[in-house]
């Protein structure tokens, strides 16, 4: 599979796409890389400026008819400068289409609530924002939702213990 970075994914000019070729045009300075899994050009990832998310996503869905948010997530990379990715796969069920977005954040920033464009990111953010401690600015009620509240921490950090202070040492064989 020559060609492919880290055998992953290959970059490609994505230019000739309606859609990308529409936001670069709404939002110039917004849109920082289009790449595309597996040659898949029907699947592309497009890495935003998490300052434009709300309106990129107010877009997708009014204009493009991506009216199904299907997952919100969030990813830790501690060794890197945005040490926190916010990722958002969209549907479209009237074309059949699916695009992803990624908006990076470093440590402490905040990100846009997408709440007021679809309902369900309000639980989808609510388990970013416990899991691994990511904050959405204007989200109605961003509380834990699957941890206790004195619950300290946060556990999908790729630097948060995996095991108690108390606990005895691991045997190795």
């Amino acid at each position: 599979m020559a060609g492919l970075c880290a055998g992953h994914c290959k970059k490609l000019v994505m230019e000739e796409n309606g859609l990308v070729k529409s936001l670069r045009e709404r939002f110039p300075d917004a849109i920082l890389e289009v790449t595309a899994l597996r040659d898949l050009k029907s699947e592309i990832t497009i890495r935003v400026k998490k300052d434009s998310i709300l309106d990129i996503c107010a877009c997708l869905k009014k204009e493009f008819k991506f009216n199904l948010l299907s997952d919100l997530c969030g990813v830790h990379y501690p060794d890197k400068d945005e040490k926190f990715e916010v990722v958002y796969h969209l549907f479209s069920i009237e074309t059949k289409e699916r695009v992803r977005l990624k908006a990076g954040l470093r440590e402490g920033e905040k990100v846009k609530s997408v709440t007021s464009v679809w309902g369900t990111a309000d639980w989808h953010e609510r388990e970013a924002f416990d899991l691994l401690g990511i904050g959405f600015e204007d989200h109605p009620n961003l509380k834990r939702i699957l941890l206790p509240d004195d619950w300290e921490g946060h556990p999908l950090r790729k630097d948060y213990p995996y095991r108690s202070k108390d606990a005895e040492p691991e045997k190795t064989p």
